[in-house]
């Protein structure tokens, strides 16, 4: 199997403490979050790992070099500006092998969602991507029917947007960051910076299909701010106790 940690994102709502490192070397408990990522999905069953990097490129590049995985790591740089997820994975994409589904992760993201069941599910299943996702909030959500993803709510609230007309009962889900790819959508992607939720919703709306994987119980949190890195060191803390 092989894995991508989106790990480009600036850290803003971090500093001071990403001042002088990524986002993604950021620490919880002491151990920086790529790492943390890492292990989850070496632990997964990956067996290659691809690390996008910007902010303090230089910083990962080393990180990577020392730190061992555990696997191959290979780095996909964007050195000029952060490409988002969908321009980071097309331009990571030629690092891939090509001949089967690639499971993606946040590196700020920290879960209990069962990475080999997601994987297997897209493996096994007839969609472009599956996406992990949670029940629905007030504020963001992507919209799901029987078919697959159809529609989100914008940011900053209004009416459900919808890519195509829905196939039974639309259901309201949170996306979690994490989510596998078949070889045939790394193809449908083209240079430049954008959202791959953006990406997605295109590919609904010709037709095609991407899918929820949702999994009762699930512990999810992100690491996007300081209250935010303080429960995850709580919750970090309390997953290895018990």
């Amino acid at each position: 199997m092989e894995a991508m940690i989106f790990a480009a994102g600036l850290g803003t709502r971090l500093r001071p403490l990403t001042n002088d490192r990524p986002k993604a070397l950021v620490e919880v408990d002491g151990t920086p979050i790529l790492a943390l990522v890492g292990q989850r999905l070496v632990e997964a069953g990956a067996d290659r790992l691809v690390i996008n990097a910007h902010h303090f490129l230089d910083r990962i590049r080393d990180f990577v070099r020392q730190h061992d995985f555990g696997v191959e790591v290979l780095l996909s740089e964007e050195p000029d500006a952060p490409l988002d997820t969908g321009g980071g994975l097309a331009q990571a994409a030629p690092l891939f092998r090509g001949n089967a589904p690639v499971l993606l992760h946040n590196c700020d993201v920290l879960s209990t969602v069962d990475l080999r069941a997601l994987y297997e599910t897209q493996l096994n299943g007839n969609a472009l991507a599956t996406l992990a996702v949670l029940p629905g909030s007030d504020e963001r959500y992507l919209i799901f029917d029987d078919a697959g993803l159809c529609g989100y709510a914008p940011r900053g609230g209004g009416a459900d947007v919808c890519s195509r007309d829905p196939i039974g009962e639309p259901r309201r889900r949170d996306f979690t960051g994490i989510h596998v790819v078949s070889p045939e959508l790394l193809a449908t992607l083209q240079p430049g910076a954008y959202s791959i939720i953006n990406h997605y919703l295109a590919l609904t709306r010709a037709g095609q299909r991407v899918a929820m994987y949702e999994q009762p119980g699930v512990e999810w949190l992100d690491i996007g701010s300081h209250e935010k890195l303080a429960v995850a060191t709580a919750w970090l803390r309390a997953q290895q106790a018990g």
